[in-house]
């Protein structure tokens, strides 16, 4: 009845083509080189960066931890750091919580 609206595959008489390897991975290598420079390798600077300021934390810095205190360093240990926030008030914090190292002088003016 409705014959004349579908029309017959010759799905057979078309040779089958495969598709180059090397066209299928294209796209995928191309995100992975997008993935590396716009995320990965961004991560990894920063990373080394921040590892090398904890390195060099000496006593008497003045710096703020990643949850916003704001001290001079008092005691540097293996994985801690005691820091004054305050005359007489020290708070021992993580090493890795140091966000960043302040210019010296700073907390006087806060």
């Amino acid at each position: 009845m409705l014959d004349f609206l579908i029309s017959p595959a010759y799905a057979q008489a078309a040779a089958a083509q495969q598709p180059n390897a090397l066209v299928q991975f294209a796209p995928l290598a191309v995100l992975f080189v997008l993935f590396y420079f716009l995320l990965i390798r961004p991560q990894m600077k920063r990373s080394k960066e921040h590892r090398q300021m904890l390195e060099k934390i000496a006593k008497g810095d003045e710096v703020v931890t990643s949850g916003g205190l704001a001290g001079r360093v008092a005691a540097i240990g293996e994985a801690y750091l005691t820091l004054e926030i305050a005359e007489g008030v020290n708070v021992k914090v993580q090493k890795g919580a140091v966000g960043s190292v302040l210019p010296k002088g700073t907390l006087k003016t806060l």
